[in-house]
């Protein structure tokens, strides 16, 4: 976005969130952030509004009243904790309920909708992006958000796009990924042993980056698509893991038998069941960890470009981050 904006985004108290409404304060526009939970970074106190975007009346009176040109609609229910889908509602109604707010706006020049790499179970690779293979209620939850948008897409009288970030990290994150670098920090991580895993991870700094020119009226060839957002190379986990111990002036990381992982996972398992909410480590979380993950970003890289970080800068900053936040 080249000229000053007045922008909406739904949810900006989250992690992605918090760090996308400062990216937006940082570049001039004008900024106002809708979410039922107050913002993470207290700097960000006087962007917040308090809103619930299962209330269309007060979703419809606030966008209406505020006249935005840009709308990111990044609100939702995000953990696996959920039991019946109606538990995401805020994934679907409240997508719903957002469509029907902007029908009438004339002042829209782009609203992006952000959906979820888990509308296809961690290792199953999509024909197409209509090609879905969810394995959680919250991956349910985030297809039917998807064909919502699409299926209402005649209301939406502005460009969109539909966004699924992959595994993103950085600063005001928590879990998974948080953990993952606490492990870390804690030199409590080892690595499958014999194990070289590819994924597809995104430092948000980056992601903030792609988001604000997504939303730019010079974003061509965009309207309609849908896009995985992580940086454009794949990392290797253990190199990763190395980088951020290093950062911890910790030394290298150590390997594991997988045996010995499993074992760990089932416990991890065990002790969920009965209560404990974030275990160092479960079954799921393995497979997540042990299983590559790779999309084509090639789309994003034509549209976006280069982007500012690298690996290591993102680590440099995450690190930092993390150390000031634990203390």
């Amino acid at each position: 976005m080249s000229s000053k904006k007045k922008v909406i985004v739904t949810g900006g108290s989250g992690f992605i969130g918090t760090n996308l409404v400062e990216h937006l304060i940082n570049q001039g526009h004008e900024v106002l952030n809708l979410d039922i939970n107050p913002p993470r970074n207290c700097d960000q106190i006087g962007f917040w509004l308090q809103a619930n975007i299962l209330d269309f009346e007060m979703l419809s009176y606030e966008i209406s009243k505020f006249s935005p040109d840009i709308i990111y609609h990044l609100a939702a229910r995000t953990d696996l904790d959920g039991e019946t889908i109606s538990d995401y509602d805020a994934n679907t109604i409240g997508v719903e309920n957002l469509i029907k707010a902007i029908a009438a706006n004339t002042t829209l020049q782009k609203v992006i909708f952000a959906s979820s790499r888990l509308v296809c179970k961690i290792g199953y690779r999509p024909s197409d992006m209509k090609d879905y293979c969810p394995d959680t209620l919250y991956g349910q939850s985030k297809v039917m958000g998807e064909k919502i948008v699409r299926d209402m897409s005649s209301k939406i009288v502005s460009p969109w796009i539909i966004v699924r970030p992959t595994s993103i990290w950085g600063p005001w994150f928590d879990v998974p990924y948080k953990n993952f670098f606490l492990s870390i920090y804690r030199k409590q991580y080892f690595h499958p042993a014999s194990m070289k895993i590819k994924k597809h991870f995104g430092f948000v700094g980056n992601t903030v980056y792609q988001l604000g020119l997504l939303g730019g009226e010079n974003c061509i060839g965009t309207h309609s698509q849908t896009m995985y957002l992580a940086d454009y190379d794949a990392i290797d986990v253990k190199e990763m893991a190395n980088m951020i111990s290093a950062e911890f002036y910790n030394g290298p990381i150590v390997n594991c038998p997988m045996l010995v992982l499993k074992y760990c996972a089932y416990i991890g398992d065990f002790l969920k069941k009965m209560g404990w909410k974030n275990p160092p480590l479960t079954t799921f979380r393995l497979n997540n960890l042990i299983t590559s993950m790779e999309y084509d970003l090639e789309p994003l890289r034509a549209v976006i470009g280069p982007l500012p970080y690298t690996m290591h800068q993102g680590i440099e900053v995450t690190c930092k981050w993390l150390i000031l936040s634990e203390s």
